[in-house]
């Protein structure tokens, strides 16, 4: 350890991404169709920070992979792969590593909600979970919160959250494409001569407000066009405040 101290959408839903009972596949101008929806209770957003520099990162990132064939993806657990860039000066540089990533993972610390900032670190629902170096299961209790719905068509996306929990700040959702089957071969620092293989890499977040209207929160919004080499791509959605950066509810699925 490397450290460093289905039910049926809303209208809004249905309309953005009308066509999805006919096709599913994607689309050239866009990332295709999909409405998908959480359900109320919560579906656990499981984060892992790791890094192409960091020589203990890799049983990790093969454990993440294997939640491909759980079969509580999507439905129970959200995973997102954020590499952070704070190991970049030790000889290689992580191609899939953004600054956000590493301040986000710090900020989970400045709030009490880890004892460090380490690779390869993972948080389910804003809470850091070490039960991944003991070998233990991942617990996904799943109290009432609300239902978060996503409907895209092409580039445009419709989120809708209506939830069962009290509400005191501004809502934001994040939405993340992620990256399935991508490869790299290293050929310096920790992991120098090493092809590592990765999953439900985050490669693009945006964060956009929700607006508090009748029957929920509302926002239509336009996703990013990314360039990739990945097999498969995913989307990942969470909704939380804007002081507080802590999973309230999230949803996600494969995107072709």
């Amino acid at each position: 350890m490397h450290s460093r101290k289905s039910k049926p959408l809303p209208t809004l839903l249905a309309i953005a991404a009308a066509a999805v009972a006919s096709t599913g596949v994607a689309r050239a101008d866009g990332y295709g169709t999909l409405q998908i929806d959480s359900g109320e209770r919560q579906v656990a957003l499981l984060e892992l920070y790791t890094s192409e520099g960091c020589s203990s990162c890799p049983p990790a990132d093969r454990w993440f992979s294997k939640l491909k064939a759980d079969g509580q993806l999507w439905s129970d657990i959200v995973p997102v792969a954020l590499h952070v860039d704070y190991w970049n000066y030790i000889g290689w540089t992580d191609r899939f590593s953004k600054a956000s990533h590493s301040d986000r993972q710090r900020e989970y610390f400045r709030n009490g909600g880890a004892r460090a900032t380490y690779t390869p670190g993972f948080f389910s629902n804003g809470k850091e979970w070490r039960g991944w170096f003991s070998g233990d299961a991942l617990e996904t209790t799943r109290p009432p919160v609300g239902n978060l719905a996503l409907g895209l068509d092409g580039y445009s996306i419709a989120v809708q959250f209506s939830p069962l929990v009290n509400i005191e700040d501004d809502l934001i959702v994040n939405v993340a494409v992620l990256g399935m089957g991508l490869e790299s071969d290293v050929r310096a620092g920790e992991n120098n001569g090493r092809k590592l293989q990765h999953d439900f890499v985050v490669l693009n977040i945006q964060s956009f407000d929700l607006l508090d209207s009748a029957g929920g929160y509302k926002t239509i919004a336009e996703i990013d066009d990314i360039s990739t080499e990945a097999e498969r791509l995913a989307l990942a959605a969470w909704v939380s405040t804007r002081t507080n950066q802590k999973p309230i509810q999230a949803v996600g699925a494969y995107l072709q």
